[in-house]
Formats: structure tokens, sequence, C-alpha cells
């Protein structure tokens, strides 16, 4: 699965490695992504989600309903 939050659509970001020379490399900044379990009480179910940390904080405002309606609406699952 690639790395990106169901809930934000947060994906990693290309960038340089500045040595103290200036010479610069590629590199990549991660989301920080966790698997985690949420019950959906309105579908009575369990589901799993790959999320960032900014993608639980919207849940945890939200209500895991609207987030997930937000997140469909947005593209970012399929629902």
């Amino acid at each position: 699965m690639s790395k990106i939050c169901q809930i934000t659509g947060k994906r990693a970001m290309v960038g340089n490695n500045v040595s103290h020379s200036k010479r610069r490399t590629k590199r990549k900044f991660n989301v920080n992504l966790f698997t985690k379990k949420f019950y959906w009480v309105e579908e009575d179910c369990w589901i799993n989600l790959t999320i960032s940390a900014a993608g639980l904080r919207t849940i945890n405002k939200k209500g895991l309903n609207a987030a997930l309606k937000d997140a469909a609406e947005q593209g970012y699952i399929g629902a």
C-alpha cells in the first residue's frame, strides 16, 4: 500500500538534503502514517484505516462519519 493518508490525502514530499558545503541531494519527507482500527457506529462494523497524525486529529474533531464522508467527497477513499 502506498504512503498516503486515507483521511487527509497527505503523501510524501520531495526535498533536498543540504550538506555543510551546500551540496544538495534528493530526499523524501515521509508522512507520519500508522494503521488504526476504528468502530464505525453508523455501519455497525470495524474498519482499518491508514491515517496520519493529522488525520487522527481530524477524526477526533469532526467524528468518524463526517471525516469519512469528507474524505470520500475529496476522493481520498472509495466509499
